[in-house]
């Protein structure tokens, strides 16, 4: 019997279309672009944020490398001095006038207090205690060999001292004070009577205990801050201070003292033209020095908890940076001072800053871009979805009858082909059932052709409850039908058309108004086990020559071998 054949696609075209739905397709596309758009976004950030950093740790290199010099002025201002000293009590000057301060040393070193002066206008006074408040301390020591030497020693860093005071180049506190009994200043005594209680709070200073031999065997520069006892309340000082020895003698003590207003006016130098970000100068012990900040105060304190992740990334490196939830911390390490520098920058500042600025552009435009991605999808979902369900639709109307719902002639055919092919690999039988209503166009006649059309799609969805899953039903006719069973033996299929025959026989329908109707139908089988061969073609020519012997023989029965075996 002849049939429409149809144009097989490709195998895995058939598997893809099987496994993949338009609407899957276009969620993984749209997933897709919206990933690579986010993450082309993050790297952009990532890159934004590296610049960021880098830019920070410029800035704060400049302000620390500037702060840098301005320490090391007078760490070199120290070693200035000390070396002269270091000459002088080698080789002191042998002036008449040297000779005479010394002599005059002789004469006040058993007073309370005393002062030596050469000439006010070139050099400094020295001044000094009585030998019984050397005597009692036992820091202090009057019994070295070159006593004499040190003096005059001394005397000659006052003139320098005058000098440097005379030229407005240091605004800081000189001073050497030595285990003698004397010391020199830079800022002169304001009462003689104070002479004692000032050289008292000198040798009681945590930097003069500090450059003993024993606290510094290195004998080098030392950093201290410490808390001072000024009468209206206790006031943080800073000093870095250099021992003075000479054949392994601890003579003294070169040290310049800093107030706190003192190095914020350093920090203030170094910062200038600096308008991001809040600079802070702690010691080795998290205490706040300075800060750039008007009015010496800090915007806000550090937390204990973040002075401790700070100091344990002091341990580990000379510079980095450290995120917390609304600042960004960037510090640095000063070679020529005992402590860190601090550039604090605000989250307000990032935002108002070139880098937030450029920020909030990329989040903006990655939220319009994700947000036209989002309409574009729900747009093109919508028209896949309806796509796919029109052509699932038209598939379906290709694929089937109407009116039956069963499969169309086309299609029974084709899928029919398949399935013998399959039977045939494995070894399997396949049977062909074909089906015809009885008296059919008298139903037409008498009650109409929609009384038939109920007819046969009562009869369609009886033969849909009787077969398998995996057999195939179809009309391939007005009222004739054909069953395609997979597996099924002949016998197998003949009892499968028996019960069908009797299902339909035992209905009645109701074709009109107040009027049913029973219906019979002939059919007749063949299989591949019953003939020998697997041609679809063939099956189906026999069971439809075997109907047609049932119609010969009254109708409203199944005939399962051909009229000669019958007799």
């Amino acid at each position: 019997m002849p049939h429409v054949t149809r144009v097989e696609n490709p195998r895995w075209l058939n598997q893809l279309s099987s496994h993949t739905r338009p609407g899957r397709v276009v969620n993984i596309c749209f997933f897709v672009v919206l990933l690579f758009s986010t993450l082309l976004t993050w790297r952009e950030v990532v890159v934004l944020e590296e610049a960021y950093i880098s830019s920070q740790r410029n800035t704060l290199e400049n302000v620390a490398h500037e702060l840098n010099n301005q320490f090391q002025l007078n760490v070199d201002r120290l070693f200035f001095y000390r070396t002269g000293m270091e000459a002088a009590l080698r080789t002191p000057l042998a002036f008449e006038v040297m000779r005479n301060a010394s002599e005059e040393f002789d004469r006040k070193r058993g007073q309370h207090q005393w002062s030596i002066s050469l000439d006010n206008r070139r050099t400094l006074p020295v001044n000094g205690v009585s030998d019984e408040f050397v005597n009692d301390s036992t820091i202090l020591s009057r019994d070295n060999p070159l006593l004499s030497n040190e003096l005059t020693a001394t005397l000659e860093v006052g003139y320098l001292l005058r000098l440097s005071t005379s030229l407005k180049r240091v605004t800081q506190q000189l001073l050497y004070v030595s285990r003698a009994g004397f010391f020199i200043s830079s800022n002169p005594v304001a009462n003689s009577n104070d002479i004692v209680e000032q050289y008292y709070t000198l040798v009681t200073s945590p930097w003069f205990a500090s450059q003993s031999q024993r606290s510094n065997p290195a004998r080098g520069i030392r950093w201290l801050s410490w808390m001072l006892d000024t009468g209206n309340g206790e006031q943080r000082r800073v000093a870095v201070t250099l021992p003075v020895d000479s054949q392994n003698i601890w003579h003294g003590v070169l040290a310049i003292e800093f107030s706190l207003a003192q190095i914020k006016q350093l920090l203030a130098k170094s910062t200038e033209g600096e308008t991001e970000g809040e600079y802070r100068l702690y010691d080795h012990q998290m205490n706040l020095i300075a800060t750039s900040t008007p009015g010496g105060g800090a915007s806000a304190s550090l937390s204990e908890q973040e002075k401790a992740q700070l100091a344990q990334a002091f341990e580990h490196d000379t510079r980095g940076g450290v995120r917390f939830s609304t600042s960004y911390i960037n510090w640095q390490k000063l070679r020529n001072y005992d402590g860190v520098l601090l550039r604090i920058h605000h989250i307000d500042e990032g935002v108002r800053g070139e880098f937030g600025s450029i920020s909030i552009a990329l989040g903006l435009l990655w939220l319009l871009f994700t947000s036209m991605l989002l309409l574009s999808w729900i747009v093109i979902r919508r028209m896949v979805t309806n796509m796919s369900t029109l052509q699932d639709s038209l598939q379906w109307q290709a694929w089937h009858d109407g009116l039956t719902r069963l499969y169309n002639r086309s299609t029974l055919f084709d899928l029919a082909a398949k399935a013998t092919r399959r039977c045939e690999h494995q070894g399997l039988p396949i049977s062909v059932v074909q089906l015809d209503l009885d008296f059919f166009k008298s139903i037409n006649d008498r009650f109409g052709h929609q009384a038939g059309d109920k007819v046969l799609a009562h009869v369609a969805g009886m033969i849909s409850a009787k077969v398998r899953e995996i057999d195939i039903a179809g009309r391939v006719g007005g009222e004739e039908f054909c069953l395609v069973l997979p597996g099924a033996s002949h016998k197998d299929a003949c009892a499968l058309a028996e019960r069908i025959r009797t299902r339909i026989n035992s209905r009645e329908i109701l074709v009109a108004k107040g009027t049913t109707l029973r219906i019979s139908a002939s059919l007749g089988v063949s299989s591949s086990d019953d003939k020998g061969m697997y041609d679809i073609e063939y099956l189906q020519s026999v069971a439809d020559k075997r109907l047609y012997y049932a119609k010969q023989n009254g109708r409203n029965q199944v005939c399962c071998c051909d009229k000669d075996e019958s007799q």
